[in-house]
């Protein structure tokens, strides 16, 4: 019953980061847009090109580089019978939420053979520790490549978990080429980082005499056979022409060199920042792992569970550009190492007190990462202004009554920034349009919206009034690129730093501003502390504009 409860802490965790923080980033938006295009439209069989120009958001805002549609498919195709039902109001969080399931499935499959391998207690002990980390559990549910490959590789990193020599050959065998195929599926069709992950564990099994070279080579050739054949059909198809998305990606990276355009970091940088900010719990980093390394009954198992994943991280720190997503996938298994450590002493606690001491260390250390998850998560949920404006806008479009009476269709247009466009708006947060799977959920007392969601970013367009006057309202960074008349409706808040409150400062205003909760918390928590307070700064980040009655368009009716 314990372990039960444990291991649902990880889905109910990322479930409750997925409703706290429901918007994303722009760097999420490839995958989320194409699920959102599949789910819509249906991939076409007539009129292809036309139909995938016309109707999918890649052909419009492709990237720097093209991305694999295989995470976005496999999304859509299971998330469009709970969309159907549910409508399209949800669509969005079912998407995420469909992601997330999938990495607790594999975290708690990673648990279950660590568990079975060295002990409950282990077990408890990665799931108390994952759970209380913040990258993991938040990005569990976010649409990048790089967590679609997190799935895969948490499942073939299990198959590599360090066991007996007493265990059958054979059954190391199997497990063995499982683990290649699924690295070598995330790494051919998702993040081509993910074959240097692969080159180091096979490094180190080589060098531990633990796999043969035949293995390997005949696992290697099966496995990308499958992996390219799948990622060159999908994805030539759905580009209109033939392309490998992660060779692409390699060479304007690496190749190239066009990944420093992000910046840059140290060599170090990995190892000295990223590293400890994933792994959270300062008991983990400077206790759990350095001792595991050096208690005679564990330090085999440690060794091996750390020993590939420093490695593929060192070798990655070649690399100028660095962003935690690039390594997060030796989380596991370097949190499984910190778990054995965490046991050995745990089973220990009542024998010395040493290990008293130690066992209550770790269980201080829970809570106060805990509680540290807690303040991040709520910190970052104010990282989304566009998807919080163009929210506000859509309800207020849909509770707005008509102009145009019923059985008839009202056009609105509205334009977004890009700063809107890259903090949290996505299609799947659009009013559904007059054609298309979900268009009855846009009328409302009998009359439809027809609304037009515009992205422009030509600067020419931007600087012409002319131009501006096709739209009803504007989500802006800054108001005064508007050109034209406009009135502010309303502005939406975001983060903008942390802010120390002494006794008779004013803090930000944001009690009238949809952050009532936040404002009750600072009131009561500076009369405990007599006028102290810590907490997120936040400032205007996007305006809510709209044409004055005397200064609007002509409305059209469709």
């Amino acid at each position: 019953m314990l372990d039960v409860l444990l291991s649902s802490l990880i889905p109910i965790l990322i479930f409750v980061h997925l409703y706290v923080a429901p918007f994303t980033k722009v760097e999420e938006s490839f995958n989320l847009q194409a699920a959102h295009d599949i789910i819509k439209y249906g991939l076409p069989y007539r009129n292809i090109s036309q139909n995938l120009h016309q109707n999918y958001d890649h052909f419009s805002f492709p990237g720097a580089v093209p991305r694999t549609f295989v995470g976005a498919i496999s999304l859509a195709v299971l998330s469009k019978p709970f969309v159907f039902f549910n409508g399209p109001q949800n669509a969005q969080l079912i998407v995420r939420g469909l992601l997330g399931s999938f990495n607790s499935f594999a975290l708690l499959s990673y648990k279950n053979s660590l568990a079975k391998e060295y002990g409950a207690v282990t077990g408890r002990w990665f799931v108390l520790l994952i759970a209380t980390q913040f990258h993991v559990i938040y990005y569990a549910s976010r649409t990048l490549p790089n967590m679609f490959a997190f799935g895969l590789t948490t499942l073939a990193l299990k198959e590599f978990i360090p066991r007996s020599l007493s265990q059958e050959r054979m059954d190391i065998s199997k497990r063995q080429k499982r683990g290649i195929l699924f690295l070598v599926v995330a790494g051919v069709i998702f993040r081509a980082e993910v074959s240097i992950l692969l080159g180091s564990q096979l490094l180190y099994l080589l060098i531990k005499a633990r796999i043969s070279v035949g293995t390997i080579l005949s696992t290697l050739i099966k496995s990308a056979s499958i992996a390219l054949f799948t990622t060159f059909t999908v994805d030539s198809y759905l580009w209109q022409y033939l392309v490998w998305p992660e060779l692409a990606g390699f060479y304007f990276n690496a190749i190239q060199g066009k990944s420093t355009n992000w910046g840059t970091s140290s060599t170090h940088f990995y190892f000295t920042n990223i590293l400890p900010k994933l792994l959270l719990n300062p008991v983990t980093i400077f206790g759990l792992i350095p001792i595991g390394v050096y208690l005679p009954g564990i330090r085999d198992r440690v060794r091996g569970l750390i020993v590939p994943s420093l490695l593929y991280v060192a070798i990655y720190s070649l690399q100028p550009h660095k962003e935690a997503r690039f390594i997060i996938y030796v989380v596991p298994p370097l949190t499984a190492a910190a778990a054995c450590s965490a046991s050995y002493i745990w089973n220990r606690a009542s024998k010395s007190l040493p290990y008293f001491i130690g066992s209550i260390s770790m269980v201080v250390s829970v809570i106060v990462s805990g509680i540290a998850v807690a303040g991040i998560l709520f910190i970052s949920s104010f990282n989304y202004p566009g998807g919080e404006a163009i929210s506000s806008l859509n309800k207020l479009i849909l509770n707005t009554e008509s102009s145009v009476g019923s059985n008839h269709t009202q056009q609105i247009a509205i334009h977004m920034d890009v700063y809107s466009c890259m903090t949290g708006i996505t299609r799947f947060l659009e009013i559904p349009s007059v054609e298309g799977t979900f268009k009855d959920f846009n009328i409302v007392n009998g009359s439809r919206r027809h609304v037009i969601y515009d992205k422009t970013e030509n600067d020419t367009l931007l600087h012409q009034q002319e131009w501006w006057n096709q739209f009803d309202y504007a989500l802006m960074e800054t108001p005064e690129s508007a050109l034209g008349t406009w009135d502010i409706m309303t502005t939406v808040l975001g983060f903008s730093g942390v802010e120390v409150l002494r006794p008779g400062d004013t803090g930000s205003l944001f009690s009238n501003r949809g952050f009532e909760s936040l404002h009750r918390i600072r009131k009561v928590t500076r009369i405990i502390t007599h006028g102290w307070w810590i907490g997120p700064k936040l400032s205007p980040k996007i305006y809510i504009l709209q044409r004055p009655p005397d200064a609007k368009k002509d409305i059209n009716i469709i």
